[in-house]
Order: structure tokens, then sequence, then C-alpha cells
């Protein structure tokens, strides 16, 4: 008895493809590498900048959750699995950004609005 592929549900639609279907190309995993490279360059300029020194931290922060992301979602493929796995990633993402938010305001910024009242 044969099947046809088209009248699976989306599940078994997915588990029929074949090995490396899902995947992106390996172009695309050099694009994503250069713009990994290319992110860690600003990142290093940013830090030797002196002029970037107020705003340094927060652009920081920006970029490396977006190379996390990047990660993430291409090199350990999360892209390719169910979106439920790439919504409880995120907000792990969500909740790291903002603790680290929260710790740089309450030693950093707390402290000097303290000393000049």
């Amino acid at each position: 008895m044969s099947t046809d592929v088209s009248a699976q549900s989306g599940d078994h639609a997915h588990a029929a493809k074949g090995p490396g279907e899902d995947h992106s190309s390996v172009a695309g995993y050099i694009w994503i590498g250069v713009i990994l490279a290319v992110v860690t360059f600003v990142e290093v300029a940013v830090f030797y900048i002196e002029a970037l020194e107020a705003v340094e931290v927060p652009i920081l922060v920006i970029l490396s959750t977006a190379k996390v992301i990047l990660v993430v979602l291409y090199f350990m493929h999360l892209k390719m699995d169910h979106k439920a796995l790439t919504w409880l990633f995120m907000s792990g993402v969500i909740l790291a950004v903002f603790m680290v938010s929260a710790l740089l305001v309450l030693y950093h910024v707390l402290p000097r609005m303290a000393l000049s009242l």
C-alpha cells in the first residue's frame, strides 16, 4: 500500500523529509559566521571607543544577545525545531537580559544617584 506524502499531516510530512532538507546550506552557515564575526568586531570596537563609554554596556548587552540568538537558532538548529521550543528559549533569553539590566541598574545607577543626593 502506498501513501501520498502530501496527504499526511504536518508532523508526519516533517518526518518524511530526507536528512538535511530542513537545514540551511553551507553558504547560509558561512554567512551566519561572517555576521557573528562582524558583530564581534563591533563589540570590540565599542569597548575601545571612549566616546561610547556612557552607553557601552547597553550596546554590548544588545549585541551579545543578538549573537546568542543567532548561534542558538542556526548552529544549535532551534530554527528547525517546533515553535514552542523557540518561544521557550526566547523567554529565557528575555529573562536573562532583564536580570542583567536590573543588576546593572541596582549596582551602578542607584549608588551614583544616592551619592548625588
